[in-house]
């Protein structure tokens, strides 16, 4: 996707041949090594050619080849670590790097406790500043002050568990008269349009393949369902939003569920498993849309978590090390 939406943005980007190295043996992994090697020499080049004076890594497939090959050149580095499960990548960078910029307390399982420095994870601008847009956001998307609304967030490719969820359960929230935001997914848009075509009374339920101005959703939302990428529990953090986490199981190291429940262990959240989701999770939406006190108490206890000013405390990190 980056090598698309970076372009867009009007910057420059360069594209290494790496992948993941899968956990199991697949034809995949034969062709690791090349992967590898071929990253590694162009990283040199590349390292060569624009002469750095600090790197970053946030712990992609790419951030392995390019800082081993600075940090071998005695580049200042900086490392960012989104999860509360430390990813390979950043672990096996770790050593090399000057500082380790996370998002959750206790990283120093993973990492050296000197090089930490706890700034949580950057996120736009727009949902730092929710505060008064409730009403404006209610009018944006054609919904009724008073009513309740649920948002669900799939990601932009979608998430097949909590569509089902929707879909089999969808008569649920008509009936119990609450609004829906739902981001359904580009993979699962046109089979959603069609689906929801089989229900009464269902001009409360707006699906979106993608929603560009989150900041509106946010604000409409009473409660939101989401899977538990990083971004996402940062973001919700920052907005506040009393949130049902559905970790997604399809993710190395199942770091998904590791952040929902670091989450629930502040009672800050609460997480529905994949697995449950079909059965529980809109009935679970219902009863927290109505439960005042609970969703009080759930955004009071996230948004004690959120670090709305990351963006500034890494770039601090960043200048130290050239300055």
């Amino acid at each position: 996707m980056e090598m698309q939406k970076v372009p867009e943005a009007g910057y420059k980007i360069i594209g290494l041949w790496i992948s993941g190295l899968q956990r199991k043996l697949t034809l995949d992994n034969l062709s690791f090594p090349f992967k590898v090697l071929s990253s590694l020499s162009k990283s040199k080049k590349i390292v060569k050619d624009f002469r750095p004076d600090v790197v970053v890594g946030v712990g992609g497939y790419a951030s392995g080849p390019l800082l081993k090959m600075a940090t071998k050149k005695k580049v200042p580095a900086v490392i960012q670590e989104q999860n509360s499960y430390a990813g390979l990548t950043n672990k096996l960078l770790a050593e090399k790097v000057q500082k380790i910029c996370v998002a959750y307390p206790n990283m120093d399982k993973f990492f050296p406790a000197q090089k930490i420095a706890l700034t949580g994870n950057p996120v736009r601008k727009d949902i730092v500043e929710l505060e008064g847009k409730k009403a404006e956001a209610l009018k944006h998307f054609g919904f009724e002050a008073g009513k309740p609304t649920l948002m669900i967030l799939g990601g932009s490719l979608g998430a097949r568990t909590l569509n089902d969820s929707m879909t089999l359960n969808l008569q649920k929230l008509i009936d119990a008269g609450v609004q829906v935001i739902w981001q359904c997914g580009r993979f699962y848009h046109a089979e959603m349009q069609e689906k929801l075509k089989g229900f009464e009374g269902a001009d409360k339920v707006l699906l979106f393949e993608f929603l560009k101005e989150m900041d509106m959703a946010y604000a409409a939302a009473d409660v939101v369902i989401s899977r538990a990428g990083a971004l996402s529990v940062s973001e919700l953090s920052i907005a506040g939003k009393p949130t049902i986490f559905v970790p997604s199981p399809n993710v190395a190291e199942d770091h998904q569920t590791k952040n929902a429940k670091a989450m629930v262990e502040n009672d800050a959240a609460i997480l529905v498993k994949d697995t449950e989701a079909r059965e529980r999770l809109i009935d679970e939406a219902i009863r927290l849309l109505n439960d005042e006190a609970q969703k009080s108490e759930l955004s009071k206890k996230i948004k004690a978590l959120a670090k709305p000013d990351a963006a500034n405390e890494i770039v601090d990190e960043i200048v130290k090390l050239i300055a």
